[in-house]
C-alpha cells in the first residue's frame, strides 16, 4: 500500500473518511455501469433439443466473438454457432474498465523479463491486433467510443518515479510516444494532490465503451451468419463421429470442432481450472459531474489512468463525464468459487471511495452511482494460455489477466491456427507454446494466493523491495513484477 493511500485502510480508517465513503454510496445501484441501460439488447433464444455445426464456441464474451467472427472471414461457408450462458456483455467483457491495450504481455516490462528474445514480434502483432480490432469497429460501424488516446500511469509515492523513469525509457526503445511528467506537469494535466509524477504514453491504446463493443461485435457476427443462443449453459462434452458433442442443459450439439473462451468461468473443461485463477475486482462509477466540477479536474486528453503500485486502481472519464473508479483490492475466495453474491462488497467499494477523496478531494460531496463486481481471469505468468485437447477437436484461449479487450482478438487467432493445425507466427510463439505454472490445488491455494496478496502490499510499504517470496515467485516465472 502506497504512502498516499495510508489513510484509508481499513485499519487506519478515520471515522470521518468512513462516514463521507458511506454518504457517498448510499444511493449506489448495485449495477454494472455499461449494462445498467434501457436501450440493452433484447435477450437471444436459448438452444434447445439437438443441432450441429462446423464450430460450436463456448462463451459469449470478447473471446468467443472474435473467435465466431475470424471463423466466419475466414471461411464463409461455415456453419459456427456460439453458446452463452447467461447474457452477452454478462461476464468480464462488459464489466470491465474499458481499457483497451496493445499489449500481449501485461506491460512491456513483464514481456521483456519473460520473453525477451520474442518482444518485438509480441510488440507488432500487440499493435497490428488493436490496429484490426479499430477496423472491425469501423466496418460495421459499432458505437462504442473507441478512443485510441493512449494511458498515463500516475506515481503516488517517490520510489515509483524511478519506476516510471525506466519505463518511459523503456516505451521509446519500442518506438512509443512516451513522455515522462514531473509532479508539477502531471497535477497540470490532471488534477489531483497525489500525482508525484506520470508517464504519458500516446497512440498506444486507449480506452471503449465494453458493453457496447461486446454488443456490437455480437450483431456483427450475426450479420456474417453466426448463430447465437444465450442462456445456454454447456455441461460437458462426448465423443462424436468425426468431431465432438456438445452438451447443455436443455440439449446437444454435435461440432466439427469447439472453442472455449469462458475464461474466468467455471470452464466444461476441468483440466483448465488447474491454471485459471478467479479474482475478483470491484468498481465504482460516480453522477454526472457539473461543468464546473469537470474543469477542476483539468484532464483535457481524457484518457486513462492507472497509478503504479502493485496494489494499483485505475480510473477514466465516461462519454458523459463520470469518473469510473476500480482496481487495487483484488479478492479470490476459496475453491475458485464464482457467485453472483461476490459481486458486491461492502469493504472494498467503500475503500475505493476513500481512495477516490484521496485523488480528487476537489469533488468533495460527489455520489456514486453505480457499484459492482467481476471476476478476471488470471494465470501465474499474468498472460493468456492456449491449447487444444480431444485430438485437437477442443481449443482454448483463456487467462487474459485484466487485458482481454483487446488480446481476446490474438487469443481467437490463436485458438483457430491451433485447431486447424497451423504453424504461423502466432502459434511459434514460447507464450502460446507453453504453459505457465499450474496454481496450487486447494485447500493450498487459498494461502498462497493471500501469502501472496500481502507479499504485494508490503512491497509496496517498502518502497517497492520485494521480499523473499515474491523474488522466489520470480525465480519460477510467477508473473507478480509486471
Amino acid at each position: 500500500m502506497t504512502e498516499r493511500y495510508a489513510a484509508a485502510a481499513p485499519n487506519g480508517s478515520t471515522s470521518a473518511s468512513l462516514a463521507k465513503a458511506r454518504r457517498a454510496l448510499a444511493d449506489a445501484a448495485p449495477a454494472v455501469f455499461w449494462t445498467d441501460r434501457a436501450d440493452a439488447p433484447q435477450s437471444r433464444p436459448r438452444h434447445t433439443g439437438a443441432g450441429s455445426a462446423d464450430l460450436v464456441v463456448i462463451g459469449g464474451g470478447f473471446t468467443g466473438l472474435w473467435t465466431a467472427i475470424l471463423a466466419k472471414q475466414e471461411n464463409p461457408a461455415a456453419d459456427v454457432v456460439l453458446l452463452e450462458a447467461r447474457r452477452i456483455a454478462y461476464g468480464a467483457s462488459g464489466r470491465n474498465g474499458g481499457f483497451v491495450s496493445d499489449s500481449l504481455t501485461h506491460g512491456l516490462s513483464h514481456g521483456l523479463s519473460r520473453w525477451p528474445d520474442e518482444l518485438t514480434t509480441l510488440v507488432r502483432l500487440g499493435r497490428e491486433n488493436l490496429a484490426a480490432i479499430a477496423d472491425t469497429v469501423r466496418q460495421h460501424h459499432i458505437d462504442a467510443g473507441l478512443r485510441l488516446c493512449g494511458k498515463t500511469t500516475v506515481a503516488v509515492a517517490p520510489y515509483q518515479l524511478t519506476e516510471l523513469t525506466a519505463l518511459a525509457e523503456l516505451h521509446r526503445s519500442y518506438g512509443d510516444d512516451a513522455t515522462l511528467l514531473d509532479g508539477e506537469r502531471m497535477r497540470a494535466d490532471v488534477a489531483s494532490p497525489t500525482y508525484l509524477g506520470g508517464v504519458r504514453v500516446r497512440g498506444t491504446g486507449g480506452l471503449v465503451d465494453p458493453a457496447r463493443l461486446t454488443w456490437g461485435l455480437a450483431r456483427a457476427a450475426e450479420a456474417l451468419g453466426v448463430r447465437i443462443h444465450e442462456d445456454t449453459r454447456v455441461t460437458g462434452f462426448d465423443r462424436g463421429r468425426g468431431g465432438v458433442t456438445v452438451r447443455t442443459a436443455d440439449g446437444r450439439i454435435s461440432g466439427h470442432r469447439v472453442v472455449i473462451g469462458t475464461n474466468a468461468y467455471p470452464p466444461p473443461l476441468r483440466r483448465l481450472r488447474h491454471w485459471i485463477l478467479p479474482v475478483y475486482d470491484y468498481v465504482l462509477v460516480t453522477e454526472r459531474l457539473s461543468d464546473a466540477q469537470r474543469a477542476e479536474l483539468r484532464w483535457p486528453q481524457a484518457q486513462g489512468l492507472t497509478d503504479a503500485g502493485n496494489q494499483f486502481h485505475y480510473y477514466r472519464l465516461t462519454d458523459d463525464n463520470r469518473v469510473l473508479f476500480g482496481g487495487y483490492d483484488a479478492v479470490y475466495w476459496f475453491g475458485n468459487r464464482v457467485d453472483e453474491a461476490l459481486e458486491q462488497r461492502d469493504a472494498t467499494h467503500r475503500l475505493l471511495a476513500q481512495h477516490f477523496a484521496q485523488t480528487f478531494p476537489q469533488l468533495d460531496g460527489v455520489r456514486f452511482t453505480h457499484r459492482w463486481g467481476g471476476v478476471i481471469d488470471s494465470t501465474t505468468r499474468f498472460t493468456p494460455m492456449f491449447g487444444t485437447t480431444r485430438d485437437r477437436r477442443i481449443a482454448y484461449a483463456v487467462g487474459y489477466t485484466g487485458l482481454g479487450v483487446a488480446a481476446s482478438r490474438f487469443g481467437a487467432q490463436v485458438a483457430l491456427d491451433l485447431l486447424a493445425g497451423r504453424e504461423t507466427e502466432r502459434t511459434r510463439l514460447r507464450m502460446v507454446r507453453r504453459r505457465p505454472v499450474p496454481f496450487p490445488p486447494e485447500p493450498l491455494r487459498f494461502p498462497v494466493v493471500e501469502l501472496t496478496r500481502g507479499a504485494l502490499a508490503a512491497a509496496d510499504r517498502r518502497d517497492g523491495r520485494r521480499g523473499p517470496w515474491l523474488r522466489l515467485l520470480d525465480r519460477f516465472g510467477v508473473g507478480f513484477n509486471s
